[in-house]
């Protein structure tokens, strides 16, 4: 498709609506290893992505396990389907029981020619309401891209951690959190599919539950602060089987976070504005 076909698409709306549940927040908390939250507990930075996840009847999938393109987003013809990064701004607190909406616009679509060949970038704006006050907004970029070739971005971290966890990342911890989020992209749960078609060398880790485990470390790190915006960028493929470090360091007001693979290539990056309760 050309750009000219692209721009049809620019300013295209949906909106949903859902209700923060206690049970999906106590699951999460499962699966990251944490005791179940208690009701009146705020929802986590990252947990407004459990919410407005529609199921898609199985006739109306493609054979990556997203919905078929062209729906609301547009039909782009390169095969890979990547969540490329975010921006966050946490406006005010989510608690469970709280009916929310929200409203998504595509809000630009670029063409990128990259080191491993063409690139579409799809920008997309998410607002979430409870009732008329915006909670949390966020910026999306989804990118499509060829299939592997060619090197993978490489890179190493500037500076030591101030703190870090070691993980053991494992298909389960992939597969539990593809339920939470119902997403069926093939490349979290299917490693023929994975390896096979899209050239990966194992499943593939979700750019989501990649940079909520670096929140989960930054939570754990400074318990007195409040976050109020983060942002985070893939940078190279996290692969499940493999052993990641997730890293980060302060100052007064904003964290530096990154997570490291098992040859100690940076594979996202990510920062956070800090408030203090």
């Amino acid at each position: 498709m050309s750009v000219g076909v692209y721009q049809d698409w620019i300013g295209r709306e949906q909106q949903a609506e859902d209700e923060v549940n206690l049970m999906s927040l106590g699951a999460l908390a499962a699966t990251l290893g944490h005791v179940e939250p208690g009701a009146n507990e705020p929802v986590p930075p990252c947990g407004h992505w459990l919410l407005f996840n529609r199921m898609v009847p199985a006739g109306e999938l493609g054979s990556d396990g997203h919905a078929r393109r062209g729906d609301f987003l547009p039909p782009v013809e390169l095969p890979r389907r990547m969540w490329a990064g975010s921006r966050v701004c946490l406006h005010a607190p989510l608690y469970p029981g709280d009916a929310v909406s929200r409203r998504t616009s595509i809000e630009a679509i670029t063409e990128k020619t990259g080191r491993n060949g063409a690139l579409v970038f799809v920008y997309l704006r998410h607002r979430i309401f409870r009732g008329a006050t915006l909670v949390v907004e966020e910026e999306q970029d989804i990118v499509y891209r060829e299939l592997a070739s060619g090197a993978l971005h490489t890179s190493r971290a500037d500076h030591a951690p101030q703190w870090s966890r070691t993980l053991e990342v494992d298909p389960i911890l992939l597969f539990r959190y593809s339920a939470l989020t119902c997403n069926s992209h093939r490349i979290h749960y299917d490693r023929d599919y994975a390896i096979g078609v899209e050239g990966y060398d194992n499943l593939v880790v979700q750019g989501p539950l990649t940079a909520t485990l670096l929140m989960d470390l930054l939570r754990a790190a400074l318990p007195d602060v409040q976050i109020a915006a983060f942002d985070f960028r893939g940078v190279r493929p996290v692969l499940a089987g493999t052993s990641l470090r997730l890293c980060g360091t302060h100052s007064v007001d904003t964290a530096t976070l990154w997570v490291e693979d098992e040859q100690g290539y940076v594979a996202m990056r990510a920062t956070a504005n800090l408030q203090n309760h």
